[in-house]
């Protein structure tokens, strides 16, 4: 037996993915920001014996086509065949959301209304007699609380009283015409879903969507025809009711609208100034509004980054306890060569840690996002900052994703560019997703905090100024350039913003939706982590190490090996131990002082003793000689020798293969060319890595600078030594921090670009314009500070001074622009008038 379907249509911010989930018990996305929902979300439900298959479409006002949510909520309608569609309305804000109930009924669709935050409207004084809407509009009404789940059977109750109710109102002007047009349409009835009555309507006020879809349908030479006809008519009723038809229609819904809120709606009792108004009177202040942002953002990456990441520390124990679980479970490694399974699954997990140690910061970091949304406040930031982004092309509702991709530090372009989905503007939504990228994702401040820690001690805190604001600058300069050329053409729409009302985020939705989007984060790009990791590994090994260099370090081996034997002689424990263990035994050495030093206490020091006792009683005593054992000493002594030259030689072996690499010979192909950007082979192999994964930039270079001895330098102390040695200085790290900024999107980015914006060229234009702009800003910057002999420093403050000028001329140019040729004003909805 077939569910029935039902289809949750309504306002943005009328509850409906709140009732979703009261009708479903599903964990839907809730949020008190709007626009979220762009997607249909489906679910099941039963009621006695009966199957209903809920579907929550996209918060609407209208069903002009004009935004994608209207595109997708006409859609569904039209091609869903609803048994029931639940109209969702706001109790305190029923004359906004009557207006999508009119277009419904002229549609013809099963309805049953429902009012819902009926607390909200009876806490603002507001009364609405539901019996007497029920009567005049011929449909089903019913209240519900969907927070406090109320209502939940007065909703299943109704669906079987859904009807179709007749038009409330007369549009008597456009009968005749509509007739007509019926008549001709007759023949072709089967091949649309709707009224004729309607079609006949839409066509007379010239709709795009319904124009398109007759022309289709009808042979060549008679839309030839009908169009003529058509067009007489709608010239005939623009002179006969010297309006369009379009406006026509609308006003005599508000006329209706108007005449029926007054009979059924009661604000006698409504307070003169509620909470929302009270509290907006302060953060939308002119003067006020722009400190309140930024004390916001400041607070949202204190908590996210400064705290998330001390966080870390607590997390990375148990990460690297997986991984050396992990490494139990592969084969042995050998004494130079380990096996490739091995290798490729330590490479594996090393890359995957690489992600999921940045967990605790987006747990955070999505919490409060998931706050910001249910309080209200995101709208609020949404409509501040839009006078801005609207002049390099980007749109109010452009907000939410430049902050999950990381505004000043942290966050992450995958959900960024998921996250434009609720951007109305297509042209708008573009730019916006071409732009996240540029955005200072955490994968990115590893890099950054490398250079700084090797050139820039001193200037730590005005060089992290200059990279975490040149990034915004520079997006909003590729907007505008964006809008002006490949986007110029591209469909626009006005900013139009619905300000809810403040709410208290409850801790249960803030959590969920916290932890539901971290998972998303991990199931997204950990898996194309690991698959392009492989891809990586697979470039950095082969062709592998040539076959002469090869043979010199398997001598030497050879000759630290019958060191090893010849040192200790006779000693007995040796004797136990032949020449195809000692690989093992080497490896039970270097295990047990790796746990020994993760050992954080003295009893976790015991335990790991009592571990390794248990996993090789044999190697045990050489490893941990016993008390006043000669012999024992010796052999540890020799086996932390010859385990440092295993150590050595593997790693001048790894360094080796790296640089005759595929992806090293890439590396040094490219030096020709990158060197106008300071950049050597080593730099392209880790910027080229990085494409995969941000991560894997400073995990590239870790493996490249490798140290020579067996001393415990850091990276910053090898990479700084190396680098000044070859004639290294602070003004290449400035250009490798510019090109770095401005790099294009990692892959897993690249994907989610082509997921959103459902084309390749939109894709390769994300990686192309990125590249070029940061190569020509990188080599500008080496090659003419190179020449004036600057300092790294005072060539990033000229590099951020003339990309500031920059944008403040076109900010300015656009300003005097519009003083002549004013634009239509952004329109600011609120829940209270």
């Amino acid at each position: 037996m077939s569910a029935s379907t039902i289809l949750l249509a309504g306002q943005q911010n009328a509850g409906k993915s709140t009732l979703f989930n009261m009708l479903t018990g599903a964990r839907q996305h809730v949020a008190n920001y709007p626009g979220v929902t762009v997607d249909k979300k489906s679910g099941w439900f039963k009621v006695n014996s009966e199957t209903y298959k809920v579907v929550d479409l996209p918060g609407t006002y209208s069903l002009s086509s004009f935004s994608l949510e209207e595109r997708v909520t006409r859609q569904a309608l039209n091609e869903l065949d609803a048994d029931v569609v639940l109209n969702v309305l706001d109790a305190a804000n029923l004359s906004r959301g009557l207006n999508l109930t009119m277009q419904l009924i002229e549609q013809e669709l099963p309805m049953v209304l429902v009012l819902n935050m009926m607390d909200i409207a009876q806490s603002e004084g507001i009364r609405i007699n539901s019996e007497l809407l029920s009567q005049r509009l011929g449909l089903p009404v019913v209240e519900t609380i969907g927070k406090r789940v109320q209502g939940k059977t007065a909703i299943t109750d109704s669906l079987p009283s859904a009807t179709k109710a007749p038009l409330p109102y007369s549009l008597a002007e456009l009968d005749q015409d509509r007739d007509a047009i019926v008549e001709q349409l007759l023949p072709y009835e089967s091949c649309f879903n709707q009224s004729l009555d309607w079609v006949a309507v839409k066509l007379l006020e010239n709709d795009s969507v319904v124009v398109d879809q007759l022309k289709q349908t009808l042979p060549e030479a008679t839309w030839f025809e009908f169009e003529k006809t058509l067009k007489a008519q709608q010239s005939g009723l623009a002179v006969r009711l010297t309006m369009s038809v379009s406006d026509y229609v609308v006003t005599c819904r508000n006329r209706f609208i108007q005449s029926l809120i007054e009979d059924v709606v009661d604000e006698s009792q409504a307070a003169p100034e509620t909470r929302t108004e009270k509290i907006d009177r302060w953060v939308l202040n002119r003067y006020l509004a722009p400190c309140v942002l930024l004390a916001t953002v400041f607070l949202i990456y204190q908590l996210s980054i400064v705290y998330g990441y001390e966080l870390t520390n607590y997390t990375w124990p148990y990460l690297a306890a997986a991984r050396e679980f992990i490494a139990g479970l592969l084969p042995e490694a050998g004494f130079l060569h380990d096996p490739y399974l091995r290798a490729m699954g330590l490479w594996i997990v090393d890359s995957a840690n690489t992600l999921l140690n940045y967990v605790p910061i987006f747990v955070i970091l999505f919490g409060l996002i998931a706050a910001l949304e249910d309080s209200g406040y995101m709208a609020r930031i949404a409509f501040i900052v839009d006078k801005i982004l609207h002049r390099f092309g980007l749109h109010g509702q452009s907000t939410l994703p430049l902050i999950l991709s990381g505004v000043f530090a942290g966050g992450c372009a995958v959900p960024g560019v998921m996250a434009t989905k609720g951007i109305p503007d297509h042209r708008a939504r573009l730019a916006t997703i071409l732009t996240v990228p540029f955005m200072n994702c955490l994968a990115k401040v590893p890099l950054y905090t490398l250079l700084l820690g090797i050139f820039f001690v001193e200037h730590k805190a005005l060089m992290m100024f200059y990279i975490a604001t040149i990034t915004i600058i520079a997006a909003l300069l590729v907007a505008k350039l964006l809008t002006k050329t490949v986007l110029r053409g591209t469909e626009t729409a006005p900013f139009v913003m619905e300000l809810p009302r403040y709410h208290m985020p409850t801790l249960r939705s803030v959590l969920m939706r916290s932890f539901e989007r971290t998972w998303i984060y991990i199931k997204k790009v950990g898996t194309i982590v690991i698959a392009v990791s492989v891809v990586i590994f697979c470039l950095l090994q082969f062709p592998g190490v040539p076959e002469d260099q090869q043979q010199v370090f398997e001598q030497r081996a050879t000759q630290s090996i019958d060191k090893f034997y010849k040192k200790l002689g006779n000693n007995p424990y040796v004797a136990d131990v032949p020449a195809e263990q000692l690989p093992s035994l080497v490896n039970y050495y270097s295990d047990y002082k790796r746990a020994k030093l993760n050992a954080t206490s003295a009893s976790k020091s015991k335990a790991v003793n009592a571990a390794f006792e248990e996993r090789n009683a044999q190697f045990y005593p050489m490893v941990v000689p016993p008390k006043g054992d000669k012999a024992a000493k010796k052999v540890s002594r020799e086996l932390r020798k010859l385990a440092s030259a295993r150590k050595k030689i593997r790693r001048q072996m790894k360094e080796v293969r790296l640089e005759t690499s595929l992806l090293g010979q890439l590396g040094r192909a490219m030096e020709p060319v990158t060197q106008y950007a300071g950049f050597d082979w080593k730099i392209n192999v880790a910027l080229l890595s990085s494409f995969a994964a941000r991560e894997s930039s400073v995990a590239t270079l870790g493996v490249l600078f490798q140290q020579d001895d067996d001393s415990n330098a850091s990276l910053e102390s090898r990479m700084g030594s190396e680098t000044k040695e070859r004639g290294g200085n602070d003004l290449s790290a400035v250009a490798v921090i510019l090109f770095f900024a401005l790099y294009p999107p990692c892959l897993a980015t690249m994907i989610m670009i082509r997921v959103q914006t459902g084309q390749y060229r939109w894709m390769l234009l994300a990686i192309f314009l990125p590249t070029g702009l940061g190569f020509l800003v990188a080599s500008a910057t080496y090659s003419i500070g190179t020449a004036l002999a600057l300092p790294g420093i005072v060539m990033m403050s000229w590099v951020y001074g003339i990309s500031l000028a920059t944008l403040l001329l076109v900010a300015v140019g656009d300003k005097i622009k519009a003083k002549f040729l004013p634009s239509q004003p952004n329109e600011l909805r609120s829940e209270n008038g």
